[in-house]
């Protein structure tokens, strides 16, 4: 119904070819910020201005919460050392490409809350959300080392840390190790038919 094409005067963007963008296909219509946001890996050198990056926040902040909870925070590294300090317990795969990203931010959320994990993942993605819509790219990553990230950055055993997401503008394909560049591509998700089961669970046929 809806594809992912917003822009068609540019065919290249930063290396890739924007066309191969463009084979999202919704079964139903719906916002297309939905198709445009995805997790590319190339940073541009380029810092993300206060207010865009307070934004993206902000929109993170009205998830709907459990009992309006909110257990989710974050915690921000925008100079180079604080980033250096995330590097530290960032699986060194990962940081071949994150080193480059202006923010990165370590979502952690209250252990004492059963449904935390899921209200901070609702969080997230109205930040990624919010970021497509701002021009910028996310990157979520759980490959770190979260008793080591606890112990560096100070939090207390009431927090747990869940997910780091860099944060930026897309940058060159071309500057990505080759085996990332084969990746870098919107990926699909499963049909609606093997998503949504009618009155008790089915296995997908």
């Amino acid at each position: 119904m809806i594809n992912g094409d917003t822009n068609t005067e540019d065919t290249k963007k930063g290396g890739y070819n924007m066309k191969e963008f463009h084979t999202r296909r919704t079964e139903h219509d719906i916002d297309p910020i939905y198709l445009q946001r995805w997790s590319p890996r190339s940073y541009m050198d380029k810092e993300v201005p206060e207010d865009v990056l307070m934004r993206i926040f902000e929109a993170a902040r009205w998830a709907p919460s459990a009992n309006n909870r909110q257990p989710w925070r974050f915690i921000i590294a925008r100079t180079s050392e604080d980033r250096d300090r995330f590097h530290t317990f960032i699986n060194e795969r990962n940081r071949l490409w994150c080193e480059k990203a202006p923010v990165l931010a370590m979502l952690i959320s209250d252990t004492e809350f059963p449904v935390s994990p899921f209200d901070s993942g609702t969080a997230w993605g109205f930040l990624a959300l919010q970021a497509a819509r701002e021009g910028l790219i996310t990157h979520a990553i759980g490959g770190f080392d979260k008793e080591k990230a606890s112990e560096v950055l100070g939090i207390p055993g009431t927090f747990e840390p869940r997910i780091i997401i860099a944060i930026g503008y897309l940058g060159e394909k071309e500057a990505l190790a080759e085996d990332f560049q084969q990746r870098e591509l919107p990926s699909d998700r499963r049909p609606l038919e093997e998503m949504i089961m009618e009155g008790r669970y089915r296995e997908a046929e």
